[in-house]
Protein backbone atom coordinates (compact mmCIF):
# COMPACT_ATOMS: atom_id res chain seq x y z
CA UNK A 1 0.00 0.00 0.00
CA UNK A 2 1.52 3.56 -0.91
CA UNK A 3 -0.91 5.63 0.32
CA UNK A 4 -4.65 6.25 1.70
CA UNK A 5 -7.44 8.23 0.40
CA UNK A 6 -10.47 8.06 2.43
CA UNK A 7 -13.84 9.66 2.72
CA UNK A 8 -15.94 9.17 6.27
CA UNK A 9 -18.44 11.08 6.53
CA UNK A 10 -21.71 10.38 9.17
CA UNK A 11 -25.10 12.54 9.74
CA UNK A 12 -24.96 14.56 12.87
CA UNK A 13 -28.77 15.14 14.74
CA UNK A 14 -27.50 18.63 15.26
CA UNK A 15 -26.63 21.93 14.13
CA UNK A 16 -23.78 22.70 11.80
CA UNK A 17 -21.87 25.18 14.94
CA UNK A 18 -22.60 22.74 17.31
CA UNK A 19 -20.78 19.77 14.96
CA UNK A 20 -17.81 22.34 14.09
CA UNK A 21 -17.24 24.20 18.20
CA UNK A 22 -17.04 20.22 18.67
CA UNK A 23 -15.15 19.14 16.06
CA UNK A 24 -12.25 22.55 17.07
CA UNK A 25 -12.38 21.47 20.82
CA UNK A 26 -11.79 17.90 19.98
CA UNK A 27 -8.82 19.03 17.78
CA UNK A 28 -7.47 20.65 20.48
CA UNK A 29 -7.31 18.29 22.85
CA UNK A 30 -11.43 18.23 24.24
CA UNK A 31 -11.01 14.35 24.18
CA UNK A 32 -15.04 14.90 23.88
CA UNK A 33 -16.02 12.11 21.50
CA UNK A 34 -12.78 10.72 19.30
CA UNK A 35 -11.50 9.21 22.64
CA UNK A 36 -9.97 6.36 22.94
CA UNK A 37 -8.66 5.87 19.48
CA UNK A 38 -7.51 9.27 18.72
CA UNK A 39 -6.24 12.02 21.11
CA UNK A 40 -5.16 15.45 19.91
CA UNK A 41 -2.74 18.11 21.32
CA UNK A 42 -2.75 21.82 19.85
CA UNK A 43 -0.59 24.74 19.76
CA UNK A 44 -3.28 26.99 19.27
CA UNK A 45 -6.85 27.18 18.35
CA UNK A 46 -7.39 24.19 15.84
CA UNK A 47 -9.29 26.47 13.43
CA UNK A 48 -6.30 29.01 13.01
CA UNK A 49 -3.74 28.59 10.26
CA UNK A 50 -0.63 28.09 10.80
CA UNK A 51 -1.69 26.08 14.63
CA UNK A 52 0.03 22.24 14.65
CA UNK A 53 -2.58 19.76 16.48
CA UNK A 54 -0.20 16.65 17.59
CA UNK A 55 -2.25 13.58 16.58
CA UNK A 56 -1.84 10.17 18.74
CA UNK A 57 -3.72 6.72 17.37
CA UNK A 58 -4.34 4.34 20.27
CA UNK A 59 -4.87 1.20 18.11
CA UNK A 60 -5.58 -0.93 21.03
CA UNK A 61 -7.33 1.91 22.34
CA UNK A 62 -6.47 5.10 25.18
CA UNK A 63 -3.93 3.08 27.49
CA UNK A 64 -4.90 -0.86 26.56
CA UNK A 65 -1.67 -1.12 25.33
CA UNK A 66 0.12 -1.66 21.99
CA UNK A 67 2.12 0.83 19.57
CA UNK A 68 1.13 4.40 19.44
CA UNK A 69 1.38 6.18 15.82
CA UNK A 70 1.96 10.10 16.39
CA UNK A 71 1.51 12.82 13.78
CA UNK A 72 1.80 16.39 13.61
CA UNK A 73 -0.59 18.43 11.04
CA UNK A 74 -0.91 22.15 10.37
CA UNK A 75 -3.63 23.80 10.08
CA UNK A 76 -3.88 25.13 6.21
CA UNK A 77 -7.05 26.67 5.33
CA UNK A 78 -10.31 27.24 7.30
CA UNK A 79 -13.33 28.33 5.94
CA UNK A 80 -15.28 28.91 9.69
CA UNK A 81 -18.09 26.85 10.64
CA UNK A 82 -17.53 24.14 7.33
CA UNK A 83 -14.57 23.24 6.21
CA UNK A 84 -10.91 22.77 7.88
CA UNK A 85 -8.04 21.97 5.86
CA UNK A 86 -4.32 21.07 7.22
CA UNK A 87 -1.13 19.53 6.28
CA UNK A 88 0.19 16.17 7.82
CA UNK A 89 4.36 16.85 7.96
CA UNK A 90 5.79 15.37 10.68
CA UNK A 91 5.67 11.85 12.41
CA UNK A 92 3.86 8.36 10.72
CA UNK A 93 1.91 9.63 7.87
CA UNK A 94 2.30 12.41 5.22
CA UNK A 95 -0.17 14.36 3.23
CA UNK A 96 -3.36 15.95 3.84
CA UNK A 97 -6.83 15.85 6.17
CA UNK A 98 -9.59 17.95 5.51
CA UNK A 99 -13.05 18.31 7.41
CA UNK A 100 -16.36 19.24 6.38
CA UNK A 101 -19.17 20.55 8.27
CA UNK A 102 -22.65 21.07 6.12
CA UNK A 103 -26.23 21.70 7.26
CA UNK A 104 -28.67 19.63 6.35
CA UNK A 105 -32.88 19.07 6.99
CA UNK A 106 -32.77 23.09 6.92
CA UNK A 107 -29.73 23.65 9.61
CA UNK A 108 -31.67 20.99 11.93
CA UNK A 109 -28.54 18.18 11.06
CA UNK A 110 -24.92 18.19 10.04
CA UNK A 111 -23.36 16.34 7.36
CA UNK A 112 -19.77 15.94 8.92
CA UNK A 113 -16.31 14.06 6.72
CA UNK A 114 -13.43 13.62 6.66
CA UNK A 115 -11.45 12.65 4.03
CA UNK A 116 -7.93 11.55 4.97
CA UNK A 117 -5.33 11.34 2.27
CA UNK A 118 -1.58 10.46 3.51
CA UNK A 119 1.19 7.94 2.97
CA UNK A 120 2.42 6.27 5.96
CA UNK A 121 6.08 6.52 7.03
CA UNK A 122 7.99 4.48 9.64
CA UNK A 123 5.51 2.19 12.03
CA UNK A 124 2.40 2.99 10.04
CA UNK A 125 4.41 1.85 7.18
CA UNK A 126 5.35 -1.57 9.04
CA UNK A 127 1.90 -1.81 10.22
CA UNK A 128 0.11 -1.10 6.76
CA UNK A 129 1.94 -4.70 4.75
CA UNK A 130 0.35 -6.39 8.35
CA UNK A 131 -2.85 -4.66 8.98
CA UNK A 132 -5.94 -2.80 7.14
CA UNK A 133 -4.66 0.77 8.65
CA UNK A 134 -7.03 2.39 6.67
CA UNK A 135 -9.69 0.05 7.72
CA UNK A 136 -9.19 0.75 10.74
CA UNK A 137 -9.17 4.79 10.35
CA UNK A 138 -13.07 4.30 9.20
CA UNK A 139 -13.77 2.16 12.16
CA UNK A 140 -12.30 5.13 14.16
CA UNK A 141 -13.65 7.74 12.30
CA UNK A 142 -17.44 6.29 12.53
CA UNK A 143 -16.98 5.54 15.89
CA UNK A 144 -16.07 9.33 17.04
CA UNK A 145 -18.92 10.18 14.71
CA UNK A 146 -21.47 8.34 16.88
CA UNK A 147 -20.27 9.34 19.85
CA UNK A 148 -20.68 12.84 18.55
CA UNK A 149 -24.67 12.27 17.92
CA UNK A 150 -24.77 10.62 21.05
CA UNK A 151 -22.84 13.93 22.67
CA UNK A 152 -24.90 16.37 20.81
CA UNK A 153 -28.05 14.50 19.03
CA UNK A 154 -31.13 16.47 19.33
CA UNK A 155 -29.24 19.70 20.15
CA UNK A 156 -30.01 22.97 18.13
CA UNK A 157 -29.16 26.36 18.04
CA UNK A 158 -30.81 29.43 15.38
CA UNK A 159 -28.05 31.65 14.69
CA UNK A 160 -26.09 30.22 17.75
CA UNK A 161 -28.84 30.42 20.41
CA UNK A 162 -30.52 27.22 21.61
CA UNK A 163 -34.03 26.43 20.09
Amino acid sequence: MSGYDIIDEAFIDTSPDLVWQALVAELGGAAGFWVPFNTFAATGPADQVGTEVKWTVHPKGQDKGGPKLRFTSRTTYVDPGRRLDAEYFEGVFRGTVTFTVSPVKGGLATRISIHFKAVPQGIAKVLSKVADVGGKHSQAAQLAFSNLNTLLGGRHTANGAPR
